[in-house]
């Protein structure tokens, strides 16, 4: 049985009868930008939550800047979170670049509008300590009740994947046997918009998957399977991930995303050049890495104020 898809970042429900600019919106971002599915559901709660949220708005071609301003103090009313606000209106601000290149709006209101600024919050980032704890959890405590032989060996296949080459969630539960060459020591990956990119993985990891593909017969399709032996979804490798934290001194606040976020930190640290590491993430802005430069210099600096004598 495939798991639930995760909720909506925006939940609200959706007009039974959209536009015409908004049934053009969506038909460009799925045909042509090829965003992933959860992706789009946002954009639709977000646009259908603007609508929503007066009786009296004009058409979308006839907003003005106003009307967005006084959106934004009722999203900040409602106590949502600054990056929440920011998701909300990236919809918004896509959509009307849409408008802009395909219906020649003349005037786009979003762009007289400021939306709050973020502070720098640091990811959270495994030690390596922390990273051998966790992969060695799937095979240190008992397994599930009336679950496969074969599943510890998936899961730390699974974790050993996600630290060795930092995929995304959706990136590894896609995967499948025929993206793995063994010989080249590397996997082929679809990441965000379709691009694909060929990423190197380490001799741990790929030992692990054959370990496990030999025990559970996996010879081609999904690489990753459940019970049922149908391909695994992220709200399986969240469950199994939460499962093995709790018998490790790791808070709980580490997921499938911290791993790649520990990935990237320990190859900042260990002397990787910053396009490098964009190129292993899949980042189509530098911008993006350069988050984990700030990661790497923190701790520099705590390792340095705990050794050096006159820190």
């Amino acid at each position: 049985m495939r798991a639930p898809a995760a909720p909506p970042l925006f939940p609200v429900k959706i007009r039974k009868r959209p536009d015409r600019y908004t049934t053009e919106f969506f038909r460009c971002l799925e045909s042509e930008r090829g965003l992933s599915p959860r992706t789009l559901l946002n954009y639709r709660h977000a646009l259908s939550k603007f609508r929503a949220s007066r009786e009296d708005l004009p058409g979308w071609t006839d907003l003005q800047p106003d009307d967005f301003r006084r959106y934004l103090m009722k999203l900040a009313g409602e106590g949502l979170s600054k990056s929440t606000v920011r998701l909300h209106f990236a919809a918004l601000r896509t959509f009307y670049r849409f408008l802009s290149e395909r219906f020649n709006l003349k005037t786009n209101p979003l762009k007289q509008v400021q939306l709050p600024k973020l502070g720098r919050k640091l990811p959270f980032v495994l030690t390596p300590t922390q990273i051998d704890e966790l992969l060695s959890a799937p095979l240190r405590i008992p397994k599930e009740k009336q679950a496969p032989t074969w599943m510890p060996h998936r899961d730390v296949a699974i974790l050993e994947l996600f630290y060795s080459s930092g995929l995304r969630l959706s990136e590894l539960t896609g995967l499948n046997v025929a993206d793995i060459d063994p010989y080249s020591e590397s996997i082929r990956v679809l990441g965000k918009g379709r691009k694909e990119r060929v990423i190197p993985v380490g001799e741990p990891a790929l030992k692990a998957i054959q370990h496990y593909r030999h025990a559970a017969g996996v010879v081609a399709g999904p690489v990753f399977l459940n019970k049922s032996r149908q391909r695994m979804g992220a709200t399986a490798v969240w469950s199994l991930l939460k499962r093995y934290l709790k018998h490790t001194s790791i808070p709980n606040e580490a997921s499938p995303h911290k791993l790649r976020h520990s990935f990237a930190t320990h190859l900042l640290d260990a002397g990787a050049d910053l396009r490098s590491v964009q190129s292993l993430l899949g980042h189509a802005s530098l911008s993006t890495t350069q988050i984990y430069t700030h990661v790497s210099i923190e701790r520099l600096r705590t390792a340095y104020d705990e050794a050096h004598p006159r820190a």
